[in-house]
Order: C-alpha cells, then sequence, then structure tokens
C-alpha cells in the first residue's frame, strides 16, 4: 500500500484543506541482489580474519623451521611429547629477547653492549646498517614524547592537494637553524604499504592536525581512503520524525 503524506493546499480559498501526496514504496531488491550483498559482505568480514591466520601461521612455520632445529634433542618438547608443538620456535625467541634485555640492563650487560657497539663501529659497512637500524627502532620503540603520535594534513606535492602525514619530531639541528620557521619532521607514508615513504621537513604553521589517533590514521593510508574514521566532531545523524521526513524527501526527488 502506498505511503501517504498530507500537506496545506496552497490555492486561494484552499486555507485548512490537505490534499494527500503519494510516495513512491522503495522498490525490492530482487534475490541475485540479496546474494551478492551477502556475498560481498562476508568477504569484508571473513577475508581480514582469515588473511591475519595465514599470516601468523606463515610467521609461526618460519620461525619453527629456523629455531627448532637449534634445539638439542633432549630438550625439544616436540621429541619429549611425541607430537609435533607449533610454535615452540617463538617461544624460545621471547624467552631469549627477554633474557638478553634482563642482562643488559645491570652495569655489565651495558658494559659488554658498549663494547660490542664499538667493535662494529670500526667496520665500514656494518657500522651504517647498524646505525641506521638502530636510530630506527630506538625512534619507534622509544617512549619518547609526541613520537609518532599526531597525525596532520599538509599540502603535497602542491597547493590545493593534501596528504596524510605524521609528525615525527620537532626539527633539531642544522635543518632547523637554516630555516626560518619552526620545522617538524613529517613522514609520509606511501599507499598501500606505509612502512616505506618520503621524510619532510615542513613548517608547522602549514601542518593541520587532525582528531584521528595514528592507528585510524594508518588505517586510512593502507586502505587507500576506504577505511575512512568518522569525524568525532560531526553532527549526529538525524534519528526518529527527522529522519522519516528525510527519507519521504528523498523518496519524492527519485
Amino acid at each position: 500500500m502506498n505511503a501517504k503524506k498530507t500537506h496545506s493546499d496552497s490555492a486561494p480559498g484552499g486555507e485548512g484543506r490537505e490534499r494527500p501526496v503519494l510516495i513512491k514504496p522503495a522498490r525490492k531488491r530482487g534475490l541475485l541482489a540479496r546474494l551478492r550483498t551477502y556475498f560481498l559482505t562476508g568477504i569484508v568480514v571473513s577475508a581480514p580474519v582469515g588473511i591475519t591466520i595465514w599470516l601468523i601461521w606463515l610467521f609461526v612455520a618460519f620461525v619453527d623451521r629456523t629455531v627448532v632445529p637449534l634445539i638439542p634433542e633432549s630438550y625439544n618438547p616436540s621429541n619429549v611429547l611425541g607430537v609435533s608443538v607449533p610454535g615452540i620456535g617463538v617461544i624460545v625467541v621471547l624467552l631469549a629477547v627477554t633474557i638478553i634485555g634482563f642482562m643488559v640492563t645491570n652495569f655489565f650487560g651495558r658494559f659488554m653492549v658498549k663494547m660490542g657497539e664499538n667493535m662494529v663501529s670500526r667496520v665500514p659497512v656494518v657500522r651504517t646498517i647498524y646505525g641506521v637500524l638502530k636510530q630506527i627502532f630506538d625512534a619507534v620503540l622509544a617512549q619518547s614524547e609526541g613520537a609518532f603520535r599526531e597525525v596532520i594534513l599538509i599540502e603535497y606535492p602542491r597547493k590545493g592537494i593534501w596528504v596524510i602525514g605524521f609528525i615525527t619530531s620537532n626539527t633539531q639541528g642544522e635543518v632547523q637553524r637554516v630555516t626560518p620557521e619552526e620545522m617538524v619532521n613529517v613522514f609520509l607514508p606511501t599507499t598501500p604499504n606505509p612502512t616505506s615513504g618520503f621524510l619532510l621537513f615542513v613548517p608547522r604553521v602549514d601542518c593541520i592536525t587532525l582528531d584521528m589517533t595514528v592507528e585510524e590514521g594508518v588505517k586510512l593510508v593502507i586502505s587507500g581512503g576506504i577505511v575512512s574514521p568518522p569525524d568525532p566532531k560531526a553532527a549526529p545523524p538525524p534519528q526518529g520524525e527527522e529522519a522519516e521526513q528525510e527519507d519521504a524527501a528523498q523518496a519524492e526527488r527519485k
């Protein structure tokens, strides 16, 4: 049955009278259209879960193939239990890294690390690779203030085109000395691989700080703009009578 909506007649002498306006009901979708929607929805839900499990399994299998052969057979849980136990290599790596971290926290451990770094610094190629990797891990894992915690918009590569960037720290050293304005170090990631990108020195006044978190910004970059976080300051969607009036207006326009 067609829904009816009434409004006052604007014709002369028509005050107080209302005439019905027919609103066409929403067109029902066919079976194939509904099946297509269900299929795409299933892909959206199951694909991330399946790919995540698959990647974790590949990582665990790779670590097991690399570490388990190094374990003496008498201490290998798989040999003791008589069945293959997946994840043994990952557990061994976690324990080894934890023990190393515990050892380097005392004076003797710090002395050994310092001596090892001095030896590495004398090897031309190795010292460059080690220095770059150490700086990257220190920047990512250290709890330094403002590191990778601010999402911004900047105009790049020209005026009028905006990109997502991440402030890593305030610019220091010679770069800040030779520039007249206050600069910040901005990491500009690429899509869909955010581990590669560009380092930009941008004036602070040219950066627009966003309310989204770093995790939401990374999702936006990886998805190529498909997964866009909601705007916390946007007006809430209409509800109740306002939503019905908006739906009726859209149906009239169709």
